[in-house]
């Protein structure tokens, strides 16, 4: 009795370990054939060439060849502005290095709106668009949105002048991009500064318009919100709509004109009235 006990308890331990073997061998043959799988599929996937940055930089730093190198990216997430060719990004005949105008993080890729052309500097001038001019407006910790601008704000532009013997605010620009608080054009500043002048990006007309507007009377901003794109219709607010006063209009009643003429019949003397001459 013993003797198969044993026997059969010898069978099960072994009936066991073979489902254990097997189920094993079951697993490790899924988890290889789920990376070949994962390989096809990462090989099936076409990269294009692009350019990313070896370190952080920040604004003003320049880039060198030694700063950058080429990886492999997504053709279907590539973003624009790349570089796939190191001579596109450092020409062979001229200057050796880029100056960055926004922040880039480690390994991230090197876009055309985040470096000047080779050999500039980071300045007001690498920030305009074509057509463009930058108009430097006077400010104070009032006027300035207590220094809570920063370079790539836009703001609404009012101004507050006398107009037909009273004073008013009116509304005169909308969604005006600032590239510059005073002499820094830099993104990333982080704290509040009360600056004396902000540039903004504008075109001719609207050079002459703020200039004209800012000799004749006082410019102040409003700091619009980043993805606010609320069309603003036309603002002007004076003394009386202000203090909720209504301007009483006097209406002036023409008189009727009547013509007479005097005639004597007997001894009286008779108006009779005539039609007025033209």
């Amino acid at each position: 009795m013993r003797l198969v006990f044993g026997l059969v308890l010898l069978v099960g331990v072994g009936l066991a370990g073979f489902a254990v073997h097997q189920a094993r061998n079951y697993v490790g043959a899924h988890k290889t054939a789920l990376e070949k799988e994962r390989a096809i599929s990462a090989e099936a996937v076409e990269t294009s060439p692009v350019y990313v940055s070896n370190r952080a930089f920040r604004y003003g730093e320049r880039l060198t060849e030694e700063d950058v190198r080429m990886v492999p990216f997504p053709v279907e997430a590539l973003p624009e502005g790349t570089f796939a060719e190191l001579t596109d990004l450092f020409p062979e005949s001229g200057p050796a290095f880029r100056t960055a105008t926004r922040s880039m993080e480690k390994d991230e890729a090197i876009l055309k709106v985040k470096v000047t052309e080779p050999g500039k500097d980071a300045g007001i001038t690498s920030r305009l668009k074509p057509g463009m001019r930058a108009f430097a407006i006077r400010v104070d910790v009032t006027s300035g949105v207590s220094g809570f601008l920063r370079p790539g704000d836009n703001v609404d532009i009012y101004w507050t002048g006398t107009a037909l013997g009273q004073e008013i605010t009116k509304l005169i620009e909308t969604q005006v991009g600032l590239i510059a608080i005073d002499q820094s054009a830099d993104e990333d500043l982080n704290k509040a500064t009360v600056a004396r002048t902000v540039t903004v990006q504008v075109t001719p007309t609207q050079v002459a318009a703020l200039a004209q507007a800012q000799s004749s009377g006082r410019l102040s901003l409003a700091l619009v919100g980043v993805e606010d794109d609320t069309v603003v219709q036309s603002v002007e607010i004076d003394q009386n709509k202000l203090l909720g006063i209504e301007q009483q209009q006097t209406v002036e009643v023409q008189k009727e004109q009547v013509c007479t003429t005097r005639t004597r019949r007997g001894t009286e003397t008779v108006e009779v009235r005539i039609p007025c001459p033209d």
